[in-house]
């Protein structure tokens, strides 16, 4: 009977054993992060090609010391400029997540009673591409981002000299850089994980920088938004025209007569929105003025002399 025992006590230590090898080996198998062997020294400052801009100088802007400054390095980092794995396209997904909770937040309190929809609307005013790029040029992030790709600084001028024209947004009706506005929301995503994820410190470090925010007051429609309601109230009769595939351009009809076109080659929306900004000009003289929100009838005269496309 003893004899029995033994050898079951022998045969449950080696399934043990047998079970203790196999969990080793497919832990072996897994990828699992490694934590850094701690050393004397601390670690090295994240390394910039020669002649680029200092870290430095972006916390000054912010008015922030990262507590990692590597988070600040990859946020600053383009894809065409560095492995994938190192690039700002994570972190500007946590900050656009960040920023519209901000701003919801923010207009939740200072709107008390305002529909949900206008808030909506007034938070996208704040947190688009051309606002977040208005942002990075302000404060002249754009000189730190690093990138492999010539053609930004050519689209970065252009947008520099675009927004002379308008001060606060143009509402969709000039070509923006999206690496601009990326920097910003990717920038916030790294302050704050390295803030240790507080709302609070974010909102203090940019609020100053998004500066000026668009108000209530301030908020405009997009071009094709206001005239589809203008046509509506009056009862008119709106058409688009698509001809981007021939032209690059498109045209506009109210009641079957011609009162806005536009065209601009890089993108199709952007046509389309000056074609009915084209319009919202031109409405008022062919209408009336009292049924359009723009009472400058020079637009009219001009589209006149044009001879309509062809």
């Amino acid at each position: 009977m003893e004899a029995w025992k033994e050898e079951d006590e022998e045969k449950k230590l080696l399934s043990n054993h047998e079970e203790e090898e196999a969990l080793v080996i497919e832990l072996g198998e897994l990828d699992v992060p490694r934590q850094k062997e701690e050393s004397g020294s601390p670690e090295p400052e994240p390394a910039l090609i020669e002649g680029w801009p200092s870290l430095h100088d972006v916390e000054a802007i912010l008015q922030y010391t990262f507590n990692d400054r590597r988070l600040l390095e990859e946020a600053l980092t383009h894809h065409s400029f560095a492995d994938k794995s190192f690039c700002y396209e994570r972190l500007e997904y946590v900050g656009d997540s960040v920023l519209n909770l901000l701003f919801a937040k923010e207009q939740y309190f200072q709107y008390p009673g305002m529909r949900s929809g206008l808030l909506t609307r007034l938070r996208a005013a704040n947190v688009d591409t051309e606002k977040l790029a208005r942002v990075a040029v302000r404060h002249g992030l754009h000189r730190y981002l690093r990138h492999r790709k010539p053609v930004f600084e050519e689209q970065i001028a252009e947008f520099k000299r675009a927004i002379l024209d308008y001060p606060l947004h143009s509402s969709g009706l000039i070509d923006v850089p999206k690496a601009l506005a990326d920097i910003v929301e990717s920038t916030i995503g790294a302050v704050f994980i390295d803030c240790n994820f507080s709302l609070d410190i974010v909102w203090k470090v940019f609020q100053r920088l998004l500066e000026p925010i668009i108000s209530h007051s301030a908020l405009k429609l997009h071009p094709v938004t206001e005239l589809y309601e203008l046509c509506q109230k009056k009862s008119l009769k709106l058409r688009f025209g698509d001809l981007w595939n021939e032209s690059s351009s498109f045209i506009v009809f109210v009641n079957d007569r011609l009162v806005g076109k536009a065209m601009y080659k890089p993108k199709k929306d952007i046509a389309l929105n000056r074609a009915a900004k084209d319009a919202l000009e031109n409405i008022g003289s062919l209408f009336g003025k009292e049924e359009s929100t723009y009472e400058d009838d020079r637009g009219l005269k001009k589209l006149e002399k044009d001879n309509e496309l062809q």
